[in-house]
């Protein structure tokens, strides 16, 4: 009965988030789209199902792995840098938090495109032929756990992140929560830009690029920090918005038939290219 309680205050809590992130996005989006939309999209009800599937589920699976991972490595680092980097001044150590967590995600990000197994989950995020903020949730727990893996992971292995309950347990959550907030930015159909400014931080024009049509879906991987793309040769930012998003080979159906689909696929599911050339 308490667990049945604490799922139903879960549950309430995403829908009230729910309210406020449609309270915010539906405005802007409709009077500084991208591209002009009128009514309900097709796959709003499915991508509603992944918006709650994505925020409880991956927090479940990620629990007992991490905390064993995170108690590893809190064995294998020395007691001194634990000292050293707990001793930074806060503003630093978010600012580590941030890069370095970033960093790791660029990289589970990249290698989801790059690897097969990973690919057949990840190209559920890609289905979306059309973008706004509510595509922020639309992946599959599995393509979750694993990019959030590589996100946090480092910041444990750098000594920036502790087990729960101990110092610097929040800093997970604040990486987390700030990229979740940023993913539904630069999801939105939204024309915004920030000028200079877009060379420390992605926006939906960044972002957009990614979600192209097969052509420039292996560009521009960062989710905040889109100066790690232009460091590791793979940013794509011209002036134009592309013309198609999705996939050469959509996945057809609803939210079941995405969950399903990753397992039954053939391996040589089409993915992109591994080769990336850098911008010229």
């Amino acid at each position: 009965m308490h667990t049945l309680w604490q799922f139903a205050i879960e549950i309430f809590r995403l829908t009230v988030w729910l309210a406020i992130l449609v309270a915010l996005f539906a405005p802007l989006e409709w009077l500084f789209g991208a591209r002009p939309r009128k009514g309900l999209r097709d796959g709003i009800a499915s991508d509603l199902g992944f918006y709650f599937l994505s925020s409880l589920v991956p927090g479940v699976l990620l629990g007992a792995p991490m905390a064993a991972i995170a108690l590893v490595l809190n064995q294998v680092i020395p007691d001194d840098f634990r000292a050293w980097t707990a001793g930074l001044p806060l503003g630093v150590r978010l600012a580590a938090v941030l890069v370095v967590g970033e960093i790791g995600f660029y990289w589970g990000h990249r290698l989801s495109h790059q690897i097969p197994l990973l690919w057949r989950f990840h190209r559920v995020h890609h289905g979306a032929e059309t973008l706004d903020w509510l595509i922020n949730t639309r992946a599959h727990p599995v393509d979750m756990v694993f990019t959030r893996l590589c996100g946090l992971i480092p910041l444990y292995a750098l000594g920036l992140a502790q087990p729960l309950g101990q110092s610097g347990s929040l800093a997970p959550i604040l990486l987390l929560l700030v990229g979740t907030l940023w993913g539904f930015f630069i999801h939105a159909n939204l024309r915004w830009r920030l000028g200079p400014l877009e060379w420390l931080l992605s926006t939906p024009h960044f972002h957009h690029w990614h979600h192209s049509r097969i052509d420039h879906i292996d560009h521009n991987y960062a989710s905040m920090l889109p100066w790690l793309d232009r460091l590791f040769g793979t940013h794509h930012q011209p002036r134009a918005w592309p013309a198609e998003y999705g996939l050469a080979e959509p996945i057809r159906g609803g939210l079941v038939t995405q969950l399903i689909d990753p397992f039954s696929v053939p391996a040589a599911v089409p993915r992109p290219g591994a080769a990336i050339a850098p911008e010229g």
